[in-house]
């Protein structure tokens, strides 16, 4: 955590939780609202800029989506989640592609060797990138590294990404 970084408070927290409550009851509008609400000096907050984050991905506002994440990753790289975020609007942007994405998460596997959601998302790409043998060594990766073979082996199954693979995953 960025020591300099200043504690959220009241009323922050009270719009940020109000947002995050939004978010999941699936009413991302209502979240930017409550965003909106808080302070200028809180706006890159790496909580705030998840949920900013959050929104714009909800709302599939990738370029905007893009602008949060790269500050999530400029302002706190030790932070895994804009590295995952900003791969996955570069993979949804105008002008965006699934090899942009490989190639700015791909660093974050050395950064964050504990995040299965890293290896797992490689995986997605090389399987959308007709690259299967790759694509299930990311996931066999992204399962030791859960340490929960059965809840990855789920949510791949669940994946339209992983779809091509999906033959493949259930004989396991």
């Amino acid at each position: 955590m960025n020591r300099a970084m200043k504690k959220l408070e009241p009323p922050d927290t009270h719009h940020l939780s109000a947002a995050i409550g939004w978010l999941e009851l699936g009413n991302p509008g209502e979240a930017g609202v409550e965003v909106a609400r808080i302070s200028g000096a809180n706006l890159e907050h790496p909580d705030v800029l998840n949920v900013r984050w959050e929104v714009c991905a909800a709302t599939r506002s990738w370029e905007p989506a893009l602008l949060v994440a790269e500050t999530l990753v400029g302002k706190y790289p030790e932070r895994p989640a804009g590295w995952i975020s900003r791969a996955y609007a570069l993979r949804r942007v105008k002008g965006g592609s699934l090899k942009k994405a490989w190639a700015a998460l791909r660093p974050a596997l050395e950064k964050f060797p504990k995040e299965s959601t890293i290896p797992y998302n490689l995986a997605c790409y090389a399987a959308q990138l007709s690259r299967p043998d790759e694509a299930m060594d990311w996931l066999h990766q992204a399962m030791e590294t859960a340490g929960d073979v059965e809840r990855i082996k789920l949510l791949a199954l669940a994946d339209a990404d992983l779809q091509p693979l999906w033959e493949r995953i259930r004989a396991w």
